[in-house]
């Protein structure tokens, strides 16, 4: 089963490597994992998303509170966070496609970022299954590039309303 995860930690080099060999030595599988600063520049937020089940992350939650750098965990419960990933993906256009391209673009919220003779890259800044939609319906034109940023989430207001 998937889970999705944030931890608050330290900003300091090696967080990243423990975080993420803590997670690989238990043997499960990061699909996702993002890394920003907060609005402190001493703190880091990790949105991770695991494969495993539920005694599988509550050992991982478990072992992410003892490490030295983790200020907190939070294992979101689904429908409880609103997620989203940037995609960016180049794909050949022609004259005569380019409008078709434009047109599902417009369709699908995505951004035009940049446009050349043969190609067209766009931005999309949605959930993973209206990204993978996305990356389907632009499979025909040619994908000539494609790159994720995996998973941000945070809870929705809803969610911490009832915790309050």
């Amino acid at each position: 089963m998937r889970h999705t995860i944030t931890v608050l930690v330290q900003n300091h080099y090696g967080v990243l490597s423990k975080v993420s060999g803590l997670i690989a030595r238990r043997g499960f599988n990061i699909e996702s994992l993002a890394v920003g600063i907060t609005d402190d520049p001493e703190i880091s937020r990790m949105t991770i998303v695991v494969d495993c089940d539920d005694s599988g992350i509550e050992q991982v939650e478990k072992q992410l509170n003892k490490l030295i750098p983790t200020i907190k965990v939070r294992v979101l419960e689904q429908g409880s966070y609103i997620e989203r990933e940037l995609t960016m993906l180049k794909v050949s256009c022609t004259a005569k496609n380019r409008a078709e391209i434009m047109n599902l673009a417009d369709i699908m919220h995505a951004r035009i970022v940049d446009v050349a003779a043969s190609s067209m890259t766009l931005e999309l800044t949605d959930t993973t299954a209206r990204t993978e939609h996305f990356i389907s319906l632009m499979r025909p034109f040619g994908i000539k590039e494609l790159v994720r940023t995996g998973i941000s989430a945070i809870e929705s207001s809803a969610a911490s309303a009832k915790k309050n």
